[in-house]
């Protein structure tokens, strides 16, 4: 099979050919059809520090966003059948450690990641736990799951999880960052009754997709701020609930700074530094600051297969944060077009390898 390979330490892939991989007892093969960039694969791409602290084997196979069908299955498979087209849960649990016992699964201590530990998706077959793949129609049928919308099922878990951490109907949000996963946050919380929706961003072509996302105002940071932006809402008083997932220390520090008392913080985006925290603020204004970190296992499938299910409107928002698809042989210009944030999400297609 062909695969992009992280082939040894330091920067760069390279498309290989490997053998195919085999399933274990408990183990479901998947046909690869798409698979997402992620941030993460541009550090791994890049192999910068971040990459050197997540990877612990090389050579290994990038790639935790996928989609596909199952070709085979293990012996001792009790559920998944060949046919069926899934996404997978890119997190591989223990099983045994406290909170791995006590249904916290994602919260395991020794969790191994699809992708960045062990072998991922970047090509045409990917083999993981059968616990760890998830349903969504069976025999080939995308009746209502395609496969682009299939292989952002890892981000879209992503931002449901975030979005969702948190009562909605009838608060006032604010979301800092226009990616991909901001986007898709901001569509939930629009669908989960928010009252108003403010996104924060420097990208033009992102915060006008962040309008067409659901977003009551569109917020340019390096023209405006959040204070103003209240003002244009008409809202009398700060941010109930705000959704950081920019990574951004600036966009934290002005996100406190305008929360309400007793406003709640949902935080996704990972900074790349360490930073000041006003904690007076945090403190004397009682907010509640959530670390969010991939999706529950498996509440957050539920409740995301659910939202996509049951609702079109929301299914062709979140498929319209994915602006580039392109075969998989075209890794290098997807990277590149993921890197400069040129876009929105880039998915990359194997069944035409």
């Amino acid at each position: 099979m062909l695969a992009l390979r992280k082939t040894a330490p330091g920067p760069g892939l390279e498309l290989v050919h490997l053998p195919v991989p085999e399933p274990g007892p408990l183990d479901v093969r998947i046909r690869v059809l798409r698979t997402g960039i992620c941030g993460t694969d541009l550090h791994i791409q890049t192999w910068d520090d971040s990459a050197r602290a997540m990877c612990d084997t090389v050579p290994f196979t990038p790639g935790h966003e996928f989609y596909g069908e199952v070709d085979a299955v293990g012996s001792d498979v009790p559920e998944v059948r060949i046919g069926d087209r899934v996404s997978g849960e890119g997190h591989v649990v223990c099983g045994t450690c406290r909170n791995c016992r006590a249904g916290r699964r994602q919260m395991c201590i020794r969790s191994r990641s699809v992708g960045v530990q062990r072998d991922g998706a970047f090509a045409e077959h990917v083999v993981i736990p059968h616990v760890n793949a998830w349903v969504h129609e069976s025999q080939g049928r995308t009746d209502v799951i395609s496969p682009e919308l299939g292989a952002v099922f890892d981000p879209l878990g992503n931002a449901v999880h975030t979005a969702l951490r948190f009562p909605l109907v009838g608060e006032d949000v604010v979301v800092t960052g226009a990616g991909p996963i901001g986007l898709m946050a901001t569509a939930v919380a629009r669908h989960a009754g928010a009252r108003f929706i403010a996104v924060t961003d420097i990208a033009p072509h992102r915060l006008q997709m962040a309008v067409a996302a659901g977003a009551d105002l569109a917020v340019d940071v390096t023209r405006t701020d959040l204070r103003t932006a209240q003002a244009e809402l008409g809202m009398r008083e700060g941010f109930d609930v705000g959704l950081e997932i920019s990574g951004q220390a600036s966009a934290l520090q002005e996100m406190i700074e305008n929360m309400n008392h007793g406003g709640r913080i949902a935080l996704l985006g990972l900074p790349s530094r360490r930073f000041d925290i006003d904690w007076t603020t945090v403190i004397t204004h009682m907010l509640t600051l959530q670390g969010i970190y991939g999706r529950e296992m498996y509440e957050t499938w539920n409740a995301m297969s659910a939202l996509m299910t049951t609702s079109a409107q929301l299914r062709e928002t979140v498929l319209a944060t994915v602006t580039d698809v392109l075969p998989a042989t075209s890794w290098a210009q997807g990277f590149e077009i993921a890197r400069s944030g040129s876009g929105g999400k880039v998915v990359l297609d194997w069944s035409t390898v």
